[in-house]
């Protein structure tokens, strides 16, 4: 998902990756909608999570491409976030949020479903997919076994402002060996730092 226009929000939602939709500051693209094996959430069962809280884990093989359930929630207004959730005043980020577009997010605390309990991972096998613009979709990204934890990366937006103490305030706790550390997108890359990476 597009993520926030965000210079006067204080709240931070889920974004969708790079790839599949705008980044801060620039003209928010839809993906087309696609055709996808519908999967119900019998194909996977919530349990402890090694990474945190309750986590959703496959009770079957599960093919890449496979659609495993939509994201659902209260359609509230960027507004509305932050009157309800204010990171500043949190001891620890919790919230399940996602953005929509530019206008709307989905509050999966009010009309969620299994989806919301679906951790974060740094090197993920899902991934999140707007459909039509108005509907959000959990993917497989990859082939899943049977017993692997459901994992996407949330992509909370990284701001302007960005600090340290942002930094870890949104841990990441994925464990992965691609782990970098935090839930919030990677930094950009400078053209400069870009070229040495390709040299």
């Amino acid at each position: 998902m597009p993520t926030r226009k965000s210079s006067q929000s204080k709240a931070r939602t889920k974004s969708s990756p790079t790839k599949r939709g705008s980044t801060k500051g620039t003209t928010r693209r839809r993906p087309a909608a696609r055709k996808g094996r519908y999967s119900s959430p019998r194909h996977f069962e919530l349990r402890n999570s090694p990474i945190q809280g309750t986590g959703a884990f496959a009770t079957t093989d599960i093919k890449k491409g496979t659609r495993l359930i939509e994201y659902t929630g209260e359609k509230i207004s960027h507004d509305e976030a932050d009157r309800r959730y204010d990171d500043e005043k949190m001891k620890r980020h919790h919230t399940f949020l996602f953005t929509l577009d530019d206008n709307w997010i989905l509050d999966a605390a009010n009309g969620g479903n299994e989806s919301m309990y679906i951790n974060h991972s740094c090197d993920p096998n899902c991934e999140a997919v707007i459909v039509g613009g108005k509907r959000i979709y959990i993917e497989a990204k990859k082939n899943i076994r049977e017993g692997e934890e459901l994992v996407y990366d949330y992509q909370y937006e990284r701001r302007d402002d960005h600090t340290a103490a942002d930094e870890k305030f949104y841990a990441c706790r994925c464990g992965s060996p691609k782990c970098r550390g935090s839930i919030l997108m990677p930094p950009k890359k400078s053209k400069r730092s870009a070229a040495k990476s390709r040299a």
